[in-house]
């Protein structure tokens, strides 16, 4: 049985794409490193319909982590999905960041994401397959506004799955990266409902995204057979 394993898979948009691989048949790693109670009530609930899950704890950050995390997921069977939805983000203004901070965000959503693909890869190259998705943002395509470190931070996402692309196609193995809009989700929880209401008026779809749309366009990626190097906007247009 093919495995996947999903970083920030106890998240909204991370249990969302657990929840769609399961029913594409895979035995899904729920990889989670604060949201242990979530992850462990998102198995359940996916044992409970029958399907193979199970928590794996891991914080992206950490190297031998990484490497136990995979090891172990691959362990359980062939390992043919990894999907990068580990993330963080801080609103501020460019003069108020410190160092610390950007680095504290790079090293979530950039450097994280390079791991996990890296001790994918190491797995997939001798299947001959693989499917990686990793989970950018509309912001690192376009840029935000008072949001220039996650910005920056998933834009390198971006270059590195292009690259990655080029790289591991000749071993069967396809890169893809989904970037997200406005989705409904607890990182977003911090804007005001006047907020949400005005992104929602600005989206040509003229609503906020769910998690579930997110979850559709990556098991896309990983039933897609010729597709690889892209970035998909699921962002109800908002970027255009």
């Amino acid at each position: 049985m093919r495995t996947a394993i999903v970083t920030g898979g106890s998240g909204g948009i991370g249990s969302a794409i657990c929840r769609s691989l399961c029913a594409e048949g895979y035995n899904v790693a729920v990889c989670y490193n604060s949201g242990m109670d979530a992850a462990e009530d998102l198995v359940s609930s996916l044992r409970s319909k029958g399907y193979h899950a199970w928590t794996v704890h891991c914080d992206v950050t950490d190297e031998e982590q990484v490497v136990a995390a995979v090891d172990e997921v691959s362990a359980a069977g062939e390992l043919a999905v990894a999907v990068n939805c580990s993330g963080v983000s801080h609103i501020a203004q460019i003069q108020d960041m410190s160092l610390l901070e950007l680095e504290e965000i790079f090293s979530v959503n950039s450097s994280g994401t390079y791991l996990i693909c890296r001790e994918a890869a190491k797995h997939m190259i001798p299947n001959g397959f693989g499917r990686i998705v990793n989970i950018s943002s509309m912001w690192g395509v376009t840029g935000g506004s008072c949001e220039t470190a996650y910005s920056a931070s998933k834009a390198a996402v971006i270059g590195l799955t292009k690259a990655l692309a080029k790289e591991l196609g000749p071993s069967g193995i396809a890169v893809n990266c989904v970037a997200p809009g406005v989705i409904n989700t607890r990182m977003n929880s911090v804007f005001s409902e006047e907020v949400m209401q005005d992104l929602s008026e600005q989206t040509p779809l003229e609503r906020i995204g769910t998690p579930e749309d997110v979850a559709e366009a990556v098991v896309y990626f990983c039933r897609a057979s010729f597709v690889t190097g892209q970035v998909l906007c699921v962002d109800g247009g908002f970027s255009l």
